[in-house]
């Protein structure tokens, strides 16, 4: 049985599944190094394996994952730490993560088209009409 050669990927590009340095989190996050480390401590689910020689950080595909989340209710978001450290400790960052992420792309979509436009004109009538009538007894 031939092994099947496996395909390899460009110097620059990683595979997903590779461990990355914190250097390479800090870059691909944009993320200063020190306030990884500092999340390290406040977060104990992000935890990279750390070599016994020298302490340099490994960081999983998971881990990655968890400090875009982090990232994403700490700076766009508005969460605090607690607030993020509480959705941890409940186990509902995921599911708020992605509430926030439909949230926002409802909020990009542009409004729906009005396919009835009698029934919009009839409504805009009565809505005039009303305010006719509420400026009369103001």
């Amino acid at each position: 049985m031939d092994k099947e050669p496996e395909i390899q990927e460009p110097a620059d590009k990683k595979a997903a599944r590779a461990f990355r340095t914190i250097s390479e989190v800090s870059t691909e996050l944009n993320i200063p190094a020190h306030v990884l480390r500092f999340w390290e401590k406040k977060f104990p689910e992000v935890d990279p394996v750390q070599r016994s020689g020298g302490g340099r950080r490994y960081y999983r595909p998971e881990d990655v994952a968890l400090l875009k989340k982090i990232d994403y209710l700490l700076h766009e978001e508005g969460y605090t730490i607690k607030g993020v450290q509480k959705l941890l400790k409940e186990g509902t960052i995921n599911s708020v993560v992605a509430e926030m992420h439909a949230t926002d792309k409802a909020e990009d979509r542009p409004p729906a088209q009005v396919e009835n436009t009698a029934e919009l004109d009839s409504i805009i009538s009565e809505l005039e009409e009303i305010s006719g009538l509420l400026k009369k007894v103001i």
